[in-house]
């Protein structure tokens, strides 16, 4: 079983939950989606991050985004980096996240990946109830609906549940995936590391 743990806020954790899904496929593997909020991990344990984030290298920032742009034309989708609100705030995004795949988990792959393509690719401020209404009605969800299942207590307690996990896990960011629970991995670029460990585990079966 692979687990993904995943913001939609990240550029990086759009295109690994793009990539990701026909890897597993070809392992007929299964993905457990476990939405986080990336930056609760980063106020716990990454705090770096902000650091980062305030006083890039130069030459460092100008060859990510290069290579983000490489990585999105492979994969065959639109990022825009950065968008006009960077960093956003995903908090009601994520909780819609738990709240769809508790309420209908095949809506799941459907919502997030609308989420990423307004946010990602049609520069929508995701953190704005207009936008999220358009997302939902774009995948057939009711507004009303979801904006009263994300106000619950028990929405905003899974989504704290799951991040509070991925740091008890080990988890520094997003995109962080599990093969079997113990064997992790961070990042877009680690994928071809999951498609090593499935194809190990095939051969030992």
């Amino acid at each position: 079983m692979i687990e993904f743990f995943f913001d939609c806020s990240s550029p990086w954790t759009y295109l690994a939950f793009h990539n990701i899904q026909p890897l597993a496929d070809e392992f007929d593997a299964e993905i457990s989606w476990r939405p986080i909020l990336v930056g609760g991990i980063f106020n716990t344990v990454n705090k770096t991050m902000y650091e980062t984030r305030a006083n890039p290298v130069p030459a460092k920032q100008a060859y990510t985004a290069k290579d983000l742009q490489d990585w999105a034309r492979v994969a065959g989708i639109k990022i825009k980096m950065p968008p006009s609100v960077f960093p956003v705030n995903a908090v009601k995004s994520m909780r819609g996240c738990c709240w769809v795949q508790k309420t209908d988990p095949d809506d799941l792959i459907p919502f997030a990946t609308a989420v990423f393509e307004s946010y990602w690719g049609d520069d929508q401020d995701i953190s704005q109830d207009a936008v999220l209404t358009k997302i939902c009605e774009r995948v057939g969800i009711d507004p009303k609906e979801f904006f009263a299942g994300i106000a619950e207590q028990a929405t905003k307690d899974q989504l704290k549940a799951n991040t509070d996990e991925a740091i008890a896990r080990g988890a520094f960011g997003s995109p962080t995936i599990y093969v079997d629970k113990t064997d992790m991995y961070f990042g877009n670029d680690r994928l071809p590391l999951v498609f090593d460990a499935l194809m190990r585990k095939r051969k030992s079966a």
